[in-house]
């Protein structure tokens, strides 16, 4: 089968590989020239340095041209992006558009797939989520994640698609739950990146993953997801490798703050996106308008937006009026 995968960042590449050694004809779209050239040398030093590539995997400069012919089209394009890049891609609503990627977007508040349907008016739409990051991926170590689709025959295809040895695929027909999973725990893996900044907290550590995975649920449900989500891959799963793993942008990104690093020095010095923090922005937006108790999340947004101390944000957390689990 031909597909397509839009970005060439270290998911994009990781992707392609999966589905290069799954026999399918692969194409991978790119802005970048040096990214270009190193794909047709099989690799991508810029974001998977020593990971040898199919060199069947065909690199574009033109989104037009990586797309002819292609029957799937994978999203790997950062969520603020996404919207844009749908828009290049021409009778996008007739693909099979898979997404991977995990945030809102600011402006609107919506989650991918909803910008999806309104960009695409369509219903052939996938997520893919789960504990997967990249390195590993491109690595073959053992990985799981869901396929989400309202429509169980394409979630179903979509496993089939993507699964083999060391990638293994479930389904899942809760595409908002799945997708806001996803997006909110790059915030508290930015919390999670802070307490490792400030040395080897375990105790603090283990309690902001449970009360992050309270807040990610309230959140959730209050938006019609389904609570079972919380407890699976996409859920928990994806919240403990964000929150605990040193390939993390996100909590990489709060161990530096907790380092005492600004926000803008710290961006400066990536070469990734770190979802987390557009992800804050947006759900601060969102929070105003309808509001849903998430006092670790708004204590996020003011100490990447307003300057706020992260010792003290502990400690106004620390110091809130006791109540029952």
């Amino acid at each position: 089968m031909k597909i397509t995968v839009l970005g060439a960042g270290s998911w994009g590449s990781a992707i392609s590989k999966v589905l290069s050694l799954n026999g399918h004809d692969v194409s991978i779209w790119t802005r970048e020239e040096k990214i270009y050239n190193s794909f047709l040398n099989g690799e991508n030093p810029y974001y998977l340095p020593g990971i040898t590539l199919s060199r069947t995997i065909k690199p574009f400069l033109e989104i037009d041209k990586s797309i002819e012919g292609s029957e799937v089209i994978v999203n790997a394009i950062p969520a603020q992006f996404t919207r844009s890049v749908m828009r290049q891609v021409k009778d996008i609503g007739k693909k099979l558009f898979i997404n991977l990627a995990k945030g809102i977007e600011i402006e609107s508040g919506m989650l991918i797939n909803q910008i999806f349907f309104q960009e695409a008016k369509s219903e052939f739409y996938c997520t893919l989520s789960g504990p997967s990051h990249a390195e590993e991926v491109a690595r073959d170590i053992p990985t799981t994640v869901v396929a989400c689709s309202k429509n169980a025959t394409t979630a179903e295809f979509v496993q089939k698609l993507f699964s083999n040895a060391s990638f293994r695929v479930y389904t899942n027909s809760d595409v908002s739950g799945v997708e806001i999973c996803g997006a909110l725990k790059n915030i508290y893996a930015i919390a999670c990146g802070i307490i490792d900044g400030f040395g080897t907290w375990d105790n603090s550590k283990a309690a902001l993953i449970t009360r992050s995975m309270v807040e990610l649920a309230r959140y959730g449900e209050n938006n019609g997801a389904k609570k079972e989500t919380f407890f699976g891959l996409a859920g928990i799963g994806d919240m403990i490798v964000t929150c605990t793993s040193l390939h993390s942008r996100n909590r990489h990104v709060g161990e530096m703050i907790g380092k005492g690093k600004s926000l803008d020095e710290i961006i400066e010095s990536m070469n990734q996106v770190a979802e987390g923090v557009y992800t804050s922005k947006a759900l601060h937006r969102i929070l105003k308008e309808k509001y849903t108790e998430m006092p670790i999340a708004e204590k996020i947004y003011s100490i990447l937006y307003e300057s706020y101390d992260p010792k003290k944000a502990i400690s106004d957390l620390m110091n809130r009026e006791l109540k029952a689990e």
